[in-house]
């Protein structure tokens, strides 16, 4: 049975996943404004005020149907991106992921590794059967640490999005408890 209301902390060799709390608010509006971070998800659907920032981070430990974790650099606890767990179906024991790291995260592993992490937490601990995602056909590298993890391509959504004036796809992928099981029994 999924308990989403026990927030943990989940530690890796470079990443520390940790809830979250208000003071994350102005480290995390700099992660969400990047152009970088935008151009990959796309802008905030409301204004990120100080004030609403600080009530979203500052309230999604008390979430019961959702985790939200920071993702921090091991090394120096700096703040570099979140990883969450979200619209859980529990007849269905599913979930959909998102991420999303800063530049002061990017090509170090971070992502990965708290991708990993999180994955692992949802299937291992939580009882998780399915978790899924969608992202851009453009993300790149989002797209190689999905595949790394054991994310399958699902299906293509051709050219559903307007993004910068051109057209872009959803990739829907997806990961089984059991092809989970079998990724980190081949890895020991």
């Amino acid at each position: 049975m999924s308990d989403f209301s026990v927030k943990p902390v989940l530690t890796g060799d470079k990443a520390v996943l940790r809830p979250f709390t208000e003071a994350d608010a102005e480290v995390m509006a700099e992660i969400i404004t990047d152009p970088e971070v935008i151009r990959f998800t796309g802008p905030p659907a409301a204004e990120l005020t100080p004030e609403r920032l600080r009530s979203w981070y500052g309230s999604r430990s008390a979430q019961p149907d959702r985790l939200d974790l920071a993702v921090t650099d091991r090394a120096t606890g700096e703040l570099v991106g979140e990883v969450v767990l979200h619209e859980w179906d529990a007849r269905a024991r599913s979930c959909t992921f998102r991420t999303l790291i800063g530049p002061r995260g990017r090509d170090r592993g971070l992502g990965s590794e708290a991708t990993r992490l999180v994955v692992g937490h949802g299937f291992e601990r939580l009882g998780l059967h399915r978790i899924e995602l969608k992202v851009y056909g453009h993300n790149a590298r989002a797209l190689r640490v999905y595949e790394k993890a054991g994310f399958k391509v699902e299906g293509v959504r051709r050219e559903a999005d307007l993004r910068d004036g051109a057209w872009v796809d959803w990739v829907q992928m997806g990961l089984l408890d059991r092809e989970w099981a079998a990724l980190t029994l081949t890895a020991r």
